[in-house]
Formats: structure tokens, C-alpha cells, sequence
């Protein structure tokens, strides 16, 4: 229970308390974790000493907090839950709790490096079928790694940013043109933020996913399909994707996810040695894509075929450093069946099988779109908790 008012049973309680970056009246950019409907000022907390993070709250992103390890994260954790619940702190904390309407949400973290994976079998497999009509639907070395590809960190972007129609290289019935893209799409994907790096030429094993990775953001990893599909052969995605990725505004740490870690699915064939994680874990997140304002997919998360851990691991084998502030995504989630799919290429069946939004049919993304992915996980007890959304509405080409 906490003294906070309307927090009680909100899915933004004392088991989840999430971290974000917010500014106030046009100050400058402070540290703060959510509360039920409102905003714990935690750079003012630890000047007044209520909480001690060697300075690390007071900073403008989470980075230098996450670079100091799992056992302060804790620490802190536990601090503000009881700062949170014991009413003896109330007239000290009470004055530092701002109105989350009042505040303008921020880029929680300086984005290092931004690494997206491919590890849902049935995204890969629906793509495989879209793309490659008659050939097997996954390639031969899809279950043998998680397949990954570097993107670019400089457009990450936070939740509610606009996001401008990218204009590229495409096919034609004439040959390449090059114009705004007209088959532009979203992936709904889970995304880890590295707290503690690693040194270059060390590899991290995936039973140490928890010592470095900090906590869980949702992405939306925009695409523009054809241009896409134009480039990706022979060296994969490039300007398709580069152009816009958008993270929710609060990162909820590891901790208050004990509760959603299941049995992840099952792999075959066996995995080489160091993809091998005991146990062989995946996160119930449940997540929803409304696209203007109607619920069109729930994509499950816990189906994914390659976990958070096997994917860190994968991503430093060849002894690539991890630095704080990394971001690694999931890749799109998508369920088995049409309505719990992660992307509008699999919704509409490439473009084939246009859905009904409203008075309209439509198979891709049109300016003036607003798209929200949202998710919950089980928290502490039967308990829901929920994760910070991520929305982004298209802005015509320029």
C-alpha cells in the first residue's frame, strides 16, 4: 500500500516504478519515477538526502545510474518503496511529487549503440511466406542464432515524437524511384537497456543478462516496406528502418518484471554452448496495437522463439563491448494467429488483405495516423502492472 493518493491499485503502483527523464515549466531535464498519476522527483530526493545514489540522480539521463551496477539499482529500489509506503517519509517525499499532466516526458537514456532483432518464429515465418511465396519460410540459419543488425541510435526517438513519412529509393514497374515511401509500416517489438558495459573483447555470458541489463522499454521500429525491400539484398535493413525508432518514455527495471519471467518456448534443434541459458527464460508481456484509436493485434510476447538473455549473449560472442545506454530490441512480436501479429505487413497480408479502420480500409500507414503499442506484465500477487506506451503519429513527407 502507499500514501500516494490514487495510486493504489493503478498498474503504476509500488511493485512497478518505472524511471524516466521528464522537465517541468521548461526547467531542465530531472530524473524521475512514476507513481500511480504522478512523477517522484528523484533529482530532488536525493539533494534533500531522502535517497543516496552518488550524485547519479541528479544527472539529466538514467546513464550514469545504470552504470553503477545491480546491487545500487536494488538498493535505490527499495528506498523509494519505502519512501512510497511508510507514512512517516509523506511530509518529506509529498512536496517532491509532481502531476504527470504537468510535465513534459523525455529521452530516458543517451542511446550508445541500437542493436534490433528478428526472434519471433512467427513474424519470421509470416514474412518468409509474404516475401518468398512457395520456398521455406524460415532460412537454414534461423534457428540456429538469433539473427540481428546494427541500426542507428541517433533516431531513436521518445514516445509522442512525430514521426516524418521517409522519403528513399523504391522499385517501379519503370525501375527505382526515388519519392516518399508509400508502404510504411510499424513493428511492435520489446527493447532492453544496458546498464553496465563490458570491455571490448569479453564476451557476456547469457546467465549474466541480469548484472548488466537495466530494465525494459516498448519500441515501435518504424519501417518503410518498399524501400526495404528494395535494398535489403544482399546487406539487409538500412534506410528502411533508419529513420525513426520510437521507445516508451519510462524504463521499467528488471525488478519489477520478477513476476512475468515464464518458461520460454521450447528450441529445436539445441542450441550451441553459449545460447544455452538456464534456465531458459521469457518475459509475459502482453502487448495491444491500436492504430487510430481501434485495438487491431495483441501480440504476445512470451511466444518468442529467442530470449532477452540468448540475444546479449549472441550479441557480444565475437567480443563486442557493451557500453551503458545500449539498446538492444526484440525484433517484431507476432502470435500465431492474424490478430496477435506486430506489424501491418502481416495484419494485411502484405497488402493484400486490407482491414477495416472505421470507414476506411486500409493496408498501410497514411499521414495523419496515430499508432499506440501498450503492454502489461503479471506483477506481485495477481497484480497487473504496466508498461510506459509508445505512440507516434505520421507527419507528411518533406
Amino acid at each position: 500500500m502507499t500514501w500516494v493518493t490514487g495510486a493504489d491499485g493503478s498498474p503504476y503502483g509500488v511493485t512497478n516504478l518505472p524511471y524516466g527523464v521528464f522537465r517541468s515549466n521548461g526547467g531542465q531535464p530531472r530524473i524521475g519515477v512514476r507513481i500511480g498519476s504522478w512523477v517522484l522527483d528523484l533529482a530532488g530526493a536525493e539533494a534533500a538526502e531522502l535517497v543516496l545514489a552518488a550524485g547519479a540522480l541528479c544527472r539529466p539521463t538514467l546513464n550514469d545510474f545504470m552504470a553503477l551496477g545491480r546491487p545500487q539499482w536494488t538498493a535505490v529500489r527499495q528506498r523509494i518503496s519505502e519512501l512510497l509506503t511508510d507514512p512517516a517519509h509523506r511530509a518529506a517525499v509529498e512536496p517532491l511529487l509532481v502531476p504527470l499532466a504537468e510535465v513534459e516526458l523525455l529521452l530516458p537514456v543517451d542511446v550508445a549503440d541500437y542493436v534490433d532483432f528478428y526472434s519471433s518464429e512467427h513474424h519470421a515465418s509470416n514474412v518468409g511466406q509474404i516475401f518468398r511465396p512457395g520456398q521455406p519460410a524460415l532460412l537454414p540459419n534461423w534457428k540456429h542464432l538469433p539473427i540481428g543488425y546494427h541500426g542507428r541510435a541517433g533516431t531513436v526517438v521518445v514516445s509522442g515524437t512525430p514521426v516524418v513519412r521517409p522519403t528513399g529509393q523504391r522499385a517501379s514497374a519503370e525501375g527505382p524511384v526515388t519519392g516518399p515511401s508509400v508502404r510504411l509500416d510499424i513493428e511492435a517489438e520489446v527493447g532492453f537497456v544496458v546498464g553496465v558495459p563490458s570491455p571490448l573483447g569479453a564476451r557476456v555470458a547469457a546467465d549474466d543478462f541480469a548484472d548488466h541489463v537495466f530494465g525494459v522499454v516498448l519500441v515501435n521500429d518504424w519501417s518503410a516496406r518498399d524501400i526495404q525491400a528494395w535494398e535489403y539484398q544482399p546487406l539487409g535493413p538500412f534506410l528502411g528502418k533508419s529513420f525513426a525508432t520510437s521507445i516508451s518514455a519510462w524504463v521499467t527495471p528488471l525488478d519489477a518484471l520478477a513476476e512475468a519471467f515464464v518458461p520460454a518456448a521450447d528450441q529445436d534443434p539445441p542450441v550451441v554452448d553459449y545460447l544455452r541459458d538456464v534456465p531458459h527464460l521469457g518475459l509475459d508481456l502482453r502487448l495491444a496495437v491500436e492504430w487510430n484509436g481501434e485495438r487491431v493485434s495483441e501480440p504476445p510476447f512470451a511466444t518468442m522463439y529467442w530470449t532477452p538473455a540468448q540475444q546479449l549473449a549472441h550479441l557480444t560472442v565475437n567480443g563486442a563491448s557493451l557500453r551503458t545506454g545500449d539498446l538492444y530490441a526484440s525484433g517484431t512480436v507476432s502470435g500465431p494467429d492474424r490478430g496477435q501479429v506486430g506489424s501491418f505487413l502481416e495484419l494485411t497480408w502484405g497488402g493484400a488483405e486490407p482491414v477495416q479502420l472505421g470507414d476506411e480500409t486500409r493496408t498501410f500507414l497514411a499521414d495523419g495516423d496515430t499508432v499506440i503499442i501498450t503492454a502489461t506484465a503479471p506483477g506481485p500477487d495477481g497484480t497487473s502492472i504496466a508498461l510506459g506506451e509508445v505512440t507516434g503519429t505520421i507527419h507528411p513527407a518533406r
